[in-house]
């Protein structure tokens, strides 16, 4: 996990009224003066006390999806550092160039509801097939509690991406005696500047349908886990692939028997050159189509092959069937090179393969930073959320693959959730 930067912790705050009793006894404190004797310091410009704190996940890094557009997926983490009688209502979060202090990106409303949740306590509908309810709205943090903020948004079209990027955050103070509005400006960080990794298919040639890509309400982008101490997501950009069928079939026949889907044992590649550090195997496959015991933590990507493929940069390729891993640790492996054959192993409901881009060669923990395929056309989309847990439980396996806005041929994108891609 690359490691929160900021090159500025506070901009600026504007607080009016009534001012609640944590703000108020830390400005007592500060205007009570230096200790006598020592000499006096100025602090820099605009230097307040913020009712709201915030931190970066990540590294912000722009990349370009299959929309045309270039796209910025963070998180904030954000936490009310007043009293417990003293609740945050957020109103407005705008992402700003740093420089200009242009808004680049802005939640309100309903949108800002259906963003940010409180940490330990996700968003309905990652993890249902049916569509979540409505969050509670105005959004309001209790005092001393943190939330994370899911950031998704496309720049601005024709302008370059800015170098570094501010959070503006707009709402009200409550406090038994009253309310009180403020503004605040909070924690600057730079923009990664390397572009995504372009990769090669990680699968064989033929149609795929890319489950739990970015950047909606699934399990992959907001997959928030405590580990080791920390909090990370580290599979952000993970896409779980699915072979599709002419008839659009992911699944023929039985669905409770692995053989009825067209993804298992198909064979998975090696997207990169690269050098083998980490094989799994052993690990038998699961019975489709009924969600299994989460195993031990361990096990969650199953039998699985990492390449590292350049500076802090691996590849994974997860739930693989045992006993078809091709590699070993240290071989060296070319683009197109089979490592071994997807199967339902591990954290996994239906055979498909789960890929991703990591910083470390192991899965927990790690940061998952985003990537692109240097070739590929997208021939569709599918409308509703068919995933791992629920695909083998539909009435039939056939995708209901609609026309998308975006088919043909694309070269050096990201394809978002539920597209249906040809390699």
């Amino acid at each position: 996990m690359a490691a929160p930067t900021t090159t500025r912790t506070t901009r600026r705050l504007r607080v009016h009224g009534l001012a609640t009793a944590a703000l108020a006894s830390a400005v007592l404190l500060a205007a009570a003066g230096p200790v006598a004797g020592a000499a006096p310091r100025a602090l820099p410009p605009g230097t307040q006390f913020t009712p709201l704190t915030a931190a970066v996940m990540t590294e912000p890094t722009p990349f370009p999806a299959t929309d045309g557009r270039a796209h910025l997926s963070y998180e904030l983490l954000t936490t009310n550092a007043l009293s417990s009688n003293a609740r945050v209502q957020l109103d407005q979060v705008d992402v700003q160039d740093a420089r200009t202090h242009q808004v680049i990106g802005s939640l309100s409303g309903r949108a800002l509801a259906e963003a940010a949740n409180p940490v330990g306590d996700p968003l309905p509908g990652a993890d249902a097939y049916t569509p979540p309810p409505p969050p509670p709205m105005p959004t309001v943090l209790l005092g001393s509690q943190q939330w994370v903020i899911w950031l998704d948004f496309t720049l601005p079209d024709g302008q370059p991406a800015p170098e570094a990027v501010e959070h503006h955050f707009t709402g009200t103070i409550l406090t038994p005696g009253g309310s009180s509005p403020f503004e605040e400006t909070v924690w600057t960080t730079p923009l990664g500047r390397a572009a995504p990794p372009e990769l090669a298919a990680p699968v064989g040639p033929g149609a795929w349908y890319a489950s739990e890509a970015c950047c909606g309400n699934t399990h992959h982008r907001r997959g928030f886990a405590p580990i080791n101490g920390s909090f990370h997501v580290p599979q952000r950009f993970a896409i779980d692939w699915y072979r599709v069928g002419e008839q659009g079939q992911t699944w023929a026949g039985d669905p409770a028997r692995l053989d009825s889907y067209l993804s298992y044992r198909q064979p998975v590649l090696a997207a990169a050159r690269g050098k083998v550090v980490e094989v799994q195997d052993g690990i038998p496959d699961n019975t489709p189509p009924h969600t299994p015991p989460i195993p031990p933590i361990a096990d969650t990507v199953g039998n699985h092959v990492t390449l590292e493929v350049g500076p802090g940069r691996y590849l994974l390729y997860g739930h693989l069937a045992p006993g078809t891993l091709r590699v070993r640790e240290g071989d060296c492996v070319e683009p197109g090179q089979e490592l071994g054959l997807i199967g339902n192993s591990g954290n996994s409901t239906t055979p498909h393969l789960h890929f991703q881009v990591m910083t470390t060669p192991e899965f927990f923990p790690t940061d998952s930073p985003p990537f692109t395929f240097r070739e590929f056309s997208v021939l569709g989309q599918v409308e509703p959320r068919l995933w791992d847990d629920n695909l083998g439980i539909q009435p039939t396996g056939v995708l209901p693959i609609t026309p998308s806005p975006y088919e043909g041929p694309h070269r050096a994108e990201y394809p978002l959730d539920r597209e249906v891609l040809g390699f």
